[in-house]
């Protein structure tokens, strides 16, 4: 792993990613009851349990599902693209839609007042309960991409699993709407090197993100929209994260689309904004185009 101190405040930085993620899950698992500035004491006590457990193993950077963004941390680990070197002014909203209908028709009236396309990530078990939210975001003109079958822990899964994970969504959202999809981005920001084979393999680009919301926080529409504006990486060529299914993000959605109008971005679906050909990506996740930059 290198020099020893130097990894001290990469680990605690993932080590406050992590406890994130955990929030996050538990949120889910209890039907997204409000836990955010409030966490049961027990909560806590758990996961630091967990996690020292984690780190006894030496394993909780390559084995929790947290995000990487240097190479002096991946080595030769393959990445995703998590963002796109460009000199225009343009970023990609993307929508990760796993978790109930109620707010997606919200979030498509309003992109479609303010004539913006942006990306959706669905997961097989979503497309099979709402049909008809799925293909109106097709209507509307978005990308449309596989967040896998059952939102699981893809590095946790054989190969067959993974393959079965994305293979299976591709094919409900073809049979239901004849749309071929081709980006993928694995659930929890979690995959490993056989993700990404696989992924590709199935004709996929693997996308992650490199601004975050923080949306399902629950903490407020303004502050979705702070969190997103003053975060350093924001940028041409950034992949912002969002939820469906959330308490705010709808609300904050308008105001937040209208702020990066104000900061001169264009905003585009992932399709518009990425490679697809001639590219490479950088120690950060970041795509590059060979003939650009040869």
């Amino acid at each position: 792993y290198g020099d020893k101190k130097a990894q001290v405040p990469f680990m605690k930085q993932q080590i406050d990613k992590a406890l994130d993620h955990l929030i996050f899950i538990h949120k889910i698992e209890t039907d997204k009851r409000k836990i955010s500035g409030s966490i049961n004491g027990k909560a806590i006590g758990l996961g630091i349990f967990l996690f020292s457990i984690l780190l006894a193993w030496g394993g909780l950077l390559y084995r929790y599902p947290v995000r990487i963004l240097t190479s002096a941390n991946v080595g030769d680990r393959k990445l995703p693209i998590y963002s796109v070197e460009t000199g225009e002014p343009k970023l990609a909203l993307t929508f990760e839609t796993a978790w109930g209908n109620s707010d997606i028709m919200e979030i498509l009236r309003i992109l479609q007042e303010q004539e913006v396309h942006v990306t959706f990530f669905v997961t097989g078990e979503w497309v099979e309960a709402y049909p008809e939210e799925t293909k109106a975001i097709l209507a509307a003109g978005h990308d449309l991409g596989n967040h896998s079958e059952s939102h699981l822990y893809m590095s946790r899964l054989t190969d067959s699993e993974k393959e079965e994970e994305i293979q299976c969504v591709h094919d409900k959202v073809k049979a239901l709407t004849g749309y071929e999809m081709f980006l993928f981005r694995a659930p929890h920001s979690d995959y490993d090197d056989a993700v990404m084979e696989i992924a590709k393999d199935c004709g996929y680009y693997v996308i992650e993100w490199n601004v975050d919301s923080k949306d399902w926080k629950d903490y407020g529409t303004e502050t979705i929209v702070s969190t997103v504006m003053e975060d350093r990486h924001l940028g041409n060529g950034s992949i912002l994260l969002l939820h469906c299914g959330t308490r705010f993000t709808a609300s904050a959605l308008e105001m937040l689309i209208v702020e990066l109008k104000e900061k001169d971005f264009s905003i585009v679906p992932v399709s518009e904004l990425i490679y697809w050909e001639n590219y490479y990506i950088n120690p950060d996740g970041r795509q590059v185009s060979r003939v650009e930059n040869p």
